[in-house]
């Protein structure tokens, strides 16, 4: 059966190869694991179902992910075109939050985006998307990456670069188009602000600390217990990167929402005392 699957999507899976993973023409993605030399229980295969309608930032809303002040102040960072990373652990919804968000970018807008599978539903007429290409170990020629892609995009004359991921060295490309006025998004695995940044100036993205205040907002995004409720998605914090001290070598960055566990509410610290608001976009 699995070897059925691999050929119908036209991503064979052989004892070689034995790894796949792919895009289902529903868009659902798949991951199949083939033999029982990698899988001693024999050949398996995962469907990650998504919604066809993306969830909108008022379901999020509604699902207490976040609440209408933060709603309100993410449309104002995206129709500025601001720099902004959607980060969190594995199944926080950094995703499902990015495609709810994207609504808020100017429908005359261009964007290009680029994803390893394609995930990201944006509601623009003007959208390019585009998506890596495999090949086989031997034949690195037929390989098409993420670095690539987003160095073909800079020619593109987007206003807005979106990033299903950033992994590895296509970050130093992306804080580029930062620094050359294009407004990059991305999803981001980091836990919290300090976390980021050390993946981000270490192996193997490597991008010089100078750089790092190219981004404007970061989005600490988790799935938490909520007495009452069970498992649930939250935005943590939202937090504004202020710059970077060379002579301390220090990052300053401000908070400007925090989640409150204890009454599961935000707290909008930054009120009357946004860097972003107030020297961004406001002038």
């Amino acid at each position: 059966f699995v070897i059925w699957l691999g050929e119908w999507i036209k991503r064979p899976v052989t004892v070689r190869s034995p790894i796949v993973d792919a895009v289902l023409p529903d868009g659902s993605r798949i991951n199949i694991v083939y033999g029982t030399d990698i899988s001693k229980r024999g050949s398996n295969f995962t469907i990650r179902k998504f919604a066809d309608v993306p969830t909108s930032v008022m379901q999020l809303v509604d699902y207490g992910t976040m609440d209408y002040i933060m709603a309100a102040y993410l449309s104002f960072v995206m129709e500025e075109g601001l720099n902004m990373f959607v980060a969190g652990a594995t199944a926080s919804g950094k995703t499902t939050t990015m495609n709810a968000i994207t609504t808020f970018i100017l429908p005359e807008k261009k964007i290009v985006s680029i994803e390893d599978t394609p995930e990201l539903q944006v509601p623009h007429l003007n959208w390019i998307r585009e998506t890596t290409r495999g090949s086989a170990k031997d034949n690195t020629g037929a390989e098409v990456g993420m670095f690539d892609l987003l160095k073909a995009a800079l020619r593109q004359r987007p206003d807005r670069i979106i990033i299903g991921e950033i992994r590895g060295e296509e970050g130093a490309i992306a804080f580029q188009a930062m620094q050359t006025g294009h407004g990059v998004m991305s999803t981001f695995h980091a836990a919290s602000v300090e976390k980021l940044i050390q993946r981000l100036t270490g192996n193997p993205i490597n991008i010089p600390k100078a750089y790092i205040d190219n981004l404007d907002v970061v989005l600490i995004q988790a799935a938490v217990k909520v007495a009452g409720k069970g498992m649930v998605r939250r935005v943590t914090s939202i937090n504004e990167i202020v710059g970077y001290d060379s002579v301390s070598e220090s990052f300053s960055f401000i908070e400007s929402f925090r989640w409150n566990p204890a009454s599961d509410t935000f707290d909008f610290l930054g009120f009357m005392n946004s860097y972003i608001m107030e020297e961004k976009i406001a002038p």
